[in-house]
Order: structure tokens, then sequence, then C-alpha cells
């Protein structure tokens, strides 16, 4: 099975890369130690600060025996010339607290699961999954021959995907757990991911967003001139990256893509991304992230209230309806553990053996020798992280936009780079493992190529806009 393979590659290469450092590179006794108890020290240079801009009881903490003084969770240290250098530390966990870190993170969704699951049921029990079931079912018929045009699984996936063009994370999960559950049902087989299965979990792994308020939300706390620019270039590399895996899956389930519903379809989406496109260009950075805080959290609480008002339409047992479905969150979030305990042990060997670092020093070399535009491989980190790990993206793209300026066109593309994918290993491990799937087929590939054609198109679309 191919995430069984995945998965022990990732183990072997990490514990080979891990024996030829200690083997062959100076200073690397305590790798295996690192492995194990993670590893920490890696600076995140923040800025050069003069001596006005610190505190004099910071100051005065400084000394020869006392290097670095701590301010406010950043670390100080004075320069040779009596400037100040204030920078954090960025530190991986090991194994032991990277099973740790797994088990919070189901524990955080059970909240979330059984909140918005609860709600799913009401919905559902209201008749209003079936009504966005018959709504959709024209489209996604086509993309998913073998659901049945009315099964609840159709408005279960068109949740997950409008939570996802909001970059509602915390909505999307269980939407889109709740979806992989309804398609189970039609699964013939229960250990092995259907057609439908994969369909539904490339387009969402794709990422489409309409609006990044998180990668904007961080440019403007890195001052930022112009936190915005990356809004058109990352909706148009999510885009590129949906449709690509549209037509790759589309390609290996034989499904003929060039159909008048399915171009219609597109051509509305793409209307709807062009519209928003004018309107979101004409406001400033303040008015973006006002607009796009309100529609996303307007619309959770719109769809609340018209869950509630379709409940008592149809005078169903709304309190009883909404325990019977969170009661679900919490049986599907303890599931999830092991899954994710597996993966994310996997990823955090990677890192901590150096692994990454090794890819990079290739990338460079290889860039080097055919005399490509090295801007893209300092940027290159965030796109090369995101598919394992969201937080550490987020860190690579921090640490890049402070050393290069979020302005730069490495700053640029870096953020681009951020949310022109999603993170692909943990979706495999939350959604399959919440059904106990084990054969995820050609899934992961076809996942990684659709990041792929993101990560090219955010590369076109940066030369286009930011030169």
């Amino acid at each position: 099975m191919v995430l069984s393979r995945i998965w022990s590659a990732f183990i072997l290469i990490a514990l080979t890369v891990a024996l030829g450092r200690f083997l062959f590179q100076p200073g690397q006794e305590q790798i295996f130690s690192q492995l194990v108890t993670g590893k920490g020290g890696d600076t995140l240079v923040s800025r050069q600060a003069t001596a006005q801009a610190i505190p004099a009881t910071v100051q005065s903490r400084i000394s020869a025996s006392h290097p670095v003084a701590n301010w406010n969770g950043l670390n100080v240290a004075k320069n040779a010339d009596g400037t100040f250098l204030v920078f954090q530390l960025q530190g991986t966990n090991g194994v032991f607290d990277t099973t740790r870190d797994a088990v919070n993170l189901c524990i955080g969704l059970i909240g979330i699961m059984a909140l918005f699951m609860g709600f799913m049921n009401i919905a559902e029990k209201a008749g209003g999954i079936r009504f966005l079931s018959r709504i959709i079912g024209p489209f996604f018929s086509k993309i998913f021959p073998d659901v049945p045009k009315d099964h609840p699984a159709m408005g279960h996936m068109v949740m997950n995907y409008s939570a996802n063009l909001l970059g509602l994370d915390n909505a999307a999960t269980p939407f889109g757990i709740k979806s992989m559950e309804s398609l189970q049902e039609l699964n013939p087989s229960k250990e092995t991911a259907s057609n439908a299965q994969i369909m539904f979990l490339c387009l969402h792994a794709s990422g489409l967003t309409l609006i990044p308020t998180v990668i904007i939300a961080d440019r403007v706390t890195l001052k930022s001139q112009f936190p915005t620019e990356v809004f058109i270039p990352c909706m148009i590399a999510t885009f590129v990256a949906t449709i690509a895996a549209l037509f790759i899956v589309a390609a290996r389930q034989k499904i003929k893509v060039f159909q008048p519903v399915i171009i219609l379809w597109v051509m509305g989406i793409t209307a709807v991304f062009t519209a928003l496109i004018l309107y979101v260009r004409v406001l400033d950075a303040k008015g973006v992230q006002l607009f796009s805080t309100t529609l996303s959290n307007g619309l959770i609480l719109l769809i609340f209230l018209l869950i509630i008002l379709g409940a008592i339409y149809k005078k169903t047992a709304i309190f009883d309806d909404f325990i019977d479905g969170a009661k679900g969150g919490f049986e599907t979030s303890v599931r999830i553990i092991p899954y994710l305990v597996g993966l994310l042990i996997a990823i955090s060997m990677l890192r901590n053996s150096g692994a990454f670092d090794f890819v990079m020093d290739g990338i460079k070399y290889v860039f080097h020798l055919c005399g490509g535009d090295p801007r893209i491989v300092d940027a290159l980190p965030t796109a090369l992280l995101k598919p394992f790990s969201g937080s550490g993206a987020r860190a690579m793209m921090i640490d890049t936009l402070k050393t290069h300026g979020p302005d730069s066109f490495v700053g640029n593309l870096t953020s681009v780079f951020r949310g022109a994918a999603d993170t692909t290993f943990y979706i495999i491990a939350v959604y399959f493992g919440a059904v106990g799937i084990k054969n995820t087929r050609y899934s992961v590939g076809a996942m990684l190529l659709a990041d792929l054609a993101g990560v090219l198109t955010a590369i076109a679309v940066s030369y286009l806009f930011f030169k």
C-alpha cells in the first residue's frame, strides 16, 4: 500500500541521513538524541535594533557571562557596534513530544467536531443536506458518478468545499470527515479508498481558497507595505491546483471532464473568482481583512441560523438531534489518533534528521548548475514543508520574510507558496483515518501532483505580478 511505503520511506530516510551526519559530519554527536527528544536552537532572525529601542532593564541583563537576555519571549544579544540583535529560537519536537502533540491536536478537534457535526445532524434530520444535494447534484454527479444525486454525501461535500473556500479550517475539517463517512457508506471495500473518496479528498487537498486571510495577517504583522499583494496570486495558484487535481483524478477514473455541465460550473466558479478579484483590488489592507473576516464568520452564523430555522419549520427534535450528532464528533476525533501519531512521528524524524536540509542543498546545487534564479531557491523551503506541516511552512515563511523583506520578490513568492497547497499528509492521516481506510491507492500521488501544479503556478504568477 502506498501510504505504508511512504511512511516506511520517511523513517528509513530520516535514520539513514542521521547516521550519515553522525559518521561524517563534525558536531553531530547529538543527532540521534535530537530525533528522540527534539531539536532546538535554529535561529530565526527578527531584526536589528538600536539601543534606544531596547529597554534599559533588558540591556542590564546582558553581560559576558549572560550574552543573551529574554525580552517578551524574544532573545536579545548585543552586537560589537553597540546595536542589538533581536531573534527567536525555533525548536522541533522529537518523537515523544510529537506523540503528545498528535493527541493534543485530536483533543482540540473534539469540541469543534462536536459542534459542527451536531449542527450537521440537525440539518440532515430537517432535510437541508438533501436540499443541497439536489442543487449541486447535476454537477457533482458528473465528477462523482458512483454517488447517487440525492445522497447526503453531496450536501456534506458542498459544506466542506464552502468552508475550505472561505479559509474556515475549523469548519472544513468536521464537514470533510462527515463527507468521508457518507462516502464510506457507499464504499464496497471498507479498507480501500473508493473513487469518490479519492476525488473528494484530492479536490479538498488542493486548498482552493478565496482569501488567504492568515497569510495576509502575518504579512501585516511583519510590516509589509503591500500585505494584500499576494491575494490574487494565491487565488490563481490554488485555482490551478484544484483544476489540476480534477483532471488528474478524472484521467485515472476515466471521467469525461469536457461535458457541458462541468464546463459551465467551472466557468461560473471562474466568474465568481474574477468578480471577487475586481472587488478586493479596490480595498486597502484593513478593508481586505475586514471583508474576509466578516464574510467568513458571517456565513458560519448564517449557516447556523438557516439550519435552526429549517429544523423549526420541519418540527424536528432540534437539541436531541444536535446531541446525537455531537457524540459522533468525539468518537471520530479519538479514532484519528493512531493515524495522526504515525504520520507526525515520521515527519518529525525527517525534519530533525536534517533530511530537508539535504534536499534543499541538492536543489540549490542543481539550480546553480542550470543557471536558475536563486531567489526561487530562497523561497522554496516553504513550498517543500507545506505538504508535511502547516506550522512548519508558516515558520519558514516568516523566517524568509524577515530575512529578505516582506515586500521583496522572495518574500512575496514564499507567501504565495504557502497559499498554493495544503497540508497533504495531515489531510491523508485525518480523513482516511476517520473512516479506517488503509489502502489509499493513487490518492497520495495525485495530491502531490496537484501541489506541484500549484507551486509551478505560484512561480509563474509571481514573475508576472512581482518581478
